[in-house]
């Protein structure tokens, strides 16, 4: 399996996004260190929660709209809306 082998056009900016939140993490440990105010500490972590999360959904959804697709290839009719549900339900993971 080459480096790029899954490579899709959202991964550039779930990358972003994960590196930003990992940037807004380590503020969070100072901000533990300095002795900050619990709940300034976990409306920060939350909004770190969230956009993780965020790319895991952006990323699921992703591979299931290329990866999936190339997998299961034309279908029939019936096939595919089965195929459609299950791609719309991860919405809610």
């Amino acid at each position: 399996m080459s480096k790029h082998e899954h490579q899709h056009q959202s991964h550039q900016d779930i990358i972003k996004r994960l590196k930003r939140a990992e940037g807004h993490l380590r503020s969070i440990v100072t901000m533990m260190e300095e002795g900050r105010a619990c709940a300034d500490i976990a409306q920060q972590l939350h909004a770190v929660e969230k956009a993780v999360c965020q790319a895991k959904r952006t990323l699921i959804q992703d591979h299931l709209d290329h990866c999936l697709e190339h997998a299961v290839g034309a279908v029939a009719q019936g096939e595919r809306a089965s195929l459609d549900e299950f791609k719309q339900i991860t919405k809610y993971l």
